[in-house]
């Protein structure tokens, strides 16, 4: 039996990824055994890595909500717009430092690759994530080129 996972987002649009699908974060892992249950907020991320992942995963399917729910309130924009003409395809984590689950902040080194009508491409990024209130949030990132 195949279970569809309705990921709601601000626009009011939704995008649906069945939980036995791979994650589009790269884990190998299913959409249920990794991001779906921290995209619908039903567990917290239990380390920043996990967290940087479901943030992909939400860049991947467009989830607004999750973006802006698991951004640190001092850094998180008042809106947030994705571009709907680039794809989200594979992340590469290149680098963890803290940010385990009895850490208070953490770093994390990627690589996110992505496609839009004029071709592929890619951004380097390193994410600083801390906790708020027991869970990890995002702070800031250097985009590195």
């Amino acid at each position: 039996m195949v279970h569809i996972v309705t990921v709601p987002m601000l626009t009011g649009v939704s995008t649906t990824i069945a939980d036995e699908a791979r994650c589009p974060c790269g884990t190998g892992l299913t959409f249920a055994e990794c991001c779906g249950p921290i995209l619908r907020d039903v567990r917290p991320a239990p380390t920043a890595e996990s967290l940087m992942r479901s943030r992909f995963t939400a860049f991947a399917v467009g989830d607004k909500r999750h973006l802006l729910r698991s951004w640190h309130p001092d850094t998180r924009p008042h809106e947030l717009d994705l571009d709907d003409d680039l794809d989200w395809v594979r992340l590469d984590v290149e680098s963890v430092t803290g940010g385990g689950p009895f850490d208070s902040s953490g770093t994390v080194g990627f690589v996110a690759h992505y496609r839009t009508p004029a071709g592929r491409g890619n951004m380097h990024e390193l994410s600083s994530f801390t906790r708020v209130d027991g869970r990890w949030v995002y702070v800031d990132g250097v985009v590195k080129n």
